[in-house]
């Protein structure tokens, strides 16, 4: 085997793609991989002899891998080295490939690979290097003859080594078993040292724990870039134009479909008269002819000589050039019971056709952008009143994220929980306090409780909330103890990326951001975006409006980056921190010299909740000796209104 091709066959399982093969896009990635491999003249070579799309169907799938392992394929009838499936690896009831195929069978080594292109492709690669061994081991090669250059000789030839962890980690899940045929097994690395997880292992005890944290800190406006660039585009959806657009953004203009107004239109009460272009009859008594409210019905012809009594925003009667207001009229006759007006004198002189009268589409014309792209439906109503007198019924606007908050501790109680608490108990007020903040900004929250600091409860409560939130927030168990278990969940049971774990500021040091991938009811391919906060209630507010703001406003295609900037004079002197820039509290208000002033809320120990009272902007405080002296200008970002605007 050693100068002969090994043969690969190609298993598409797909309902979609068996009814309609143009659809795969995974099978001619997986052969551009291993085409690649051979180009690249990494090792052994490559042939694909087989490629095949079966439906979502466990005896369809076993009856194709058995064609292969058994020798009734691969071209000439002999079995292939390896099959590559793709698609059915997830959790629905309708993936099933694990299930229906796994490991080896005879000589041949099976793996299953994720149904998404990118998937797929990227699990390949992680574990490509290591196939030609693997094929080789289960068709029976002579184990000492592979193994004479030692274990260093098979990591160089697989192109694997010790490289210093990244911050970054994507894992590949590749279901391959390789089984030893004819030898002893030896340790192979599946994935690359970079892409495991760093975080603890729980199961090694406490003992065995990080004294150090092993995440690189980074500036918060790295972790900033981090979040924006993993924070999913987003979404365009259609909503009935009412109360529950406000707060979204459109995601097309907005043409009228009708005028506005519809008909001609008085803009007093009055008398519809008409009136020549010479303007020549305007004046003396005529007979009033009809009568026209502001009512849908029929409009009544108005000949010359002839005036109609009329409401304003009624329709003129037709022929009708003007309108002449009550004011210049005098009632001259009434009708025999004495109810209405038989005759009125019209004082108003030299009146132009046009006077007093809207005209169809002077408001709107139909076709006319009345809403552009990016613009927000606001609570004021003028725009959704907007949409109303044109008749819109929907609009397309960008979807708006769900956000899940869940407090983590077992030290943890509800904050309205009646009576006095246990030696140790501490009363939640993160997730109330969080949820408003949600809510302020526009967004839906989702309680999602409190977790347990075990593993499995927090792993059930992250399953449970990916379900129903696409962003989710957690606030403790991210810092160094041995009950911190957030990072080794969301890694090694989740299977998620953690894109930082530290920051250098000052309160929320600990924060950490993740994504994890996320496959719906519907079989569609998603990601969730965690935000570990630290537990502390000053932390996890402030960093709240620092990270989780921006990513939300991107999300819901907002173009505003997160707080609004302002620089403000500060009233007394804030000494700095030499080490890591801090976000102090403070309260701003307008002067009545024209500035901006902030005052500190007191002591910013990031435990102390009464440091957010009434707090509407954070100091940016560099890290540096000395301090901000009073009188002096800094930047700060608005949590709030600022007072006495």
């Amino acid at each position: 085997m050693n100068h002969e091709k090994l043969k690969a066959a190609i298993l598409i399982v797909s309902d979609t793609a068996s009814q309609d093969p143009s659809t795969d896009k995974s099978g001619p990635l997986l052969r551009d991989v291993l085409f690649a491999e051979e180009a690249s003249g990494g090792g052994e070579q490559w042939t694909v002899s087989e490629q095949q799309i079966v439906a979502d169907d466990v005896l369809a799938i076993q009856r194709q891998v058995t064609t292969w392992c058994d020798g009734g394929g691969g071209g000439g009838g002999d079995y292939v080295n390896l099959i590559l499936t793709t698609g059915g690896t997830g959790f629905t009831g309708k993936d099933i490939t694990p299930e229906a195929i796994a490991g080896v069978r005879n000589k041949t080594i099976i793996i299953t690979l994720p149904g998404s292109p990118k998937g797929a492709k990227e699990n390949l690669l992680s574990i490509l290097k290591q196939l030609p061994h693997a094929c080789k081991q289960a068709a029976g090669e002579d184990s000492r003859t592979a193994h004479a250059g030692g274990v260093k000789a098979l990591e160089q030839e697989a192109r694997t080594g010790n490289t210093k962890p990244s911050m970054s980690h994507h894992h590949q899940h590749a279901h391959a078993h390789h089984h030893s045929h004819g030898g002893h097994a030896v340790p192979q690395a599946h994935t690359r040292p970079e892409d495991r997880p760093i975080s603890n292992d729980p199961s090694e005890g406490p003992t065995q724990r990080y004294r150090e944290s092993p995440y690189p800190m980074i500036s918060v406006d790295e972790a900033i870039g981090f979040i924006l660039d993993n924070t999913p585009k987003p979404t365009v959806t259609e909503i009935a134009v009412n109360g529950a657009l406000v707060g979204h953004l459109l995601a097309e203009d907005v043409q009228a479909d009708e005028p506005v107004p519809a008909f001609r239109a008085s803009i007093v009460d009055g008398y519809a008269t008409i009136v020549d272009k010479d303007a020549r009859g305007s004046k003396g008594t005529f007979p009033v002819a009809s009568v026209s409210h502001a009512t849908p019905g029929e409009i009544p012809r108005l000949e010359k000589g002839q005036i109609a009594r009329i409401t304003t925003g009624a329709p003129l009667p037709l022929e009708a050039t003007s309108v002449v207001m009550v004011e210049d009229s005098i009632i001259r006759k009434k009708t025999q019971n004495g109810q209405e007006e038989a005759e009125v004198e019209i004082l108003a002189d030299a009146m132009k056709p046009g006077e007093n009268v809207r005209e169809i589409g002077s408001d709107v014309q139909a076709g006319e952008t009345i809403l552009r792209k990016g613009e927000e439906i606001t609570a004021t109503g003028g725009e959704l009143g907007l949409l109303a007198s044109v008749g819109k019924k929907y609009v397309s606007v960008y979807g708006k994220p769900v956000v899940g908050v869940l407090s983590t501790g077992d030290e943890l109680v509800p904050h309205d929980r009646p009576g006095s608490l246990r030696v140790g108990a501490v009363r939640d007020t993160n997730r109330p306090t969080i949820m408003a903040a949600v809510r302020g900004w526009g967004y839906e929250a989702l309680d999602l409780g409190i977790s347990k600091d075990s593993q499995t409860s927090l792993e059930a409560s992250l399953r449970s909330a990916m379900r129903s939130a696409s962003v989710i927030i957690t606030t403790g168990g991210v810092s160094m103890g041995e009950l911190d278990l957030l990072k080794p969940t969301i890694e090694r049971s989740l299977g998620g990326t953690i894109h930082f774990g530290r920051v250098a500021m000052k309160p929320g040091k600990p924060t950490t951001f993740a994504t994890v991938p996320f496959k719906t009811s519907t079989g569609e391919h998603e990601t969730r975006l965690i935000f570990s906060l630290p537990g502390n209630p000053a932390s996890a507010i402030v960093t709240s409006h620092l990270f989780v703001l921006p990513s939300l406003r991107k999300a819901s295609g907002s173009g505003l980056a997160g707080m609004e900037r302002v620089m403000v004079s500060v009233e007394d002197d804030v000494v700095c921190d030499p080490k890591r820039s801090e976000y102090h509290r403070v309260v701003v208000r307008a002067g009545k010299d024209g500035r901006l002033w902030a005052a500190s809320t007191g002591g910013q120990r990031s435990s102390r909740i009464g440091s957010l009272k009434s707090a509407n902007g954070l100091l940016c405080m560099p890290a540096r000796e000395g301090k901000v002296a009073k009188g002096g200008m800094i930047e700060a970002l608005l949590m709030g209104k600022v007072i006495g605007f």
